[in-house]
């Protein structure tokens, strides 16, 4: 599984608006996209958005290219009234993830540990 992040900057004032097309969702079902994981995170200045899936990257490019997407294609103007200059890809080349943790010691647990 791969992750792509897309990252775009805010024109200044705009994070109100980014916000609420935050809210308002992704223009397509992202069930039927082959996406595993999606998130979007705001900051003052930035958008990031954070696709995961097998060969993301395609499915990502192939939303954007896909000619007769009216709702998509309708929200890309809608933030380009946010955006400020082209989005950016950004690859992930490093993760660490926790394996399942162990429960948390208690005065039981380590009374029998000292048996």
């Amino acid at each position: 599984m791969q992750r792509l992040v897309v990252i775009a900057r805010l024109k200044p004032g705009q994070g109100p608006r980014a916000a609420e097309l935050i809210a308002a969702g992704p223009p397509f079902d992202l069930a039927e996209t082959g996406i595993v994981r999606h998130s979007v995170h705001l900051s003052a200045w930035e958008v990031v958005f954070v696709f995961d899936g097998h060969d993301v990257q395609w499915i990502v490019e192939d939303l954007i290219h896909k000619p007769f997407q009216y709702e998509l294609h309708s929200a890309f103007d809608a933030w380009r009234s946010v955006v400020d200059g082209s989005p950016r890809y950004a690859h992930e080349l490093f993760s660490w993830e926790a394996q399942a943790a162990a429960p948390p010691a208690t005065s039981e647990t380590l009374a029998g540990s000292a048996r």
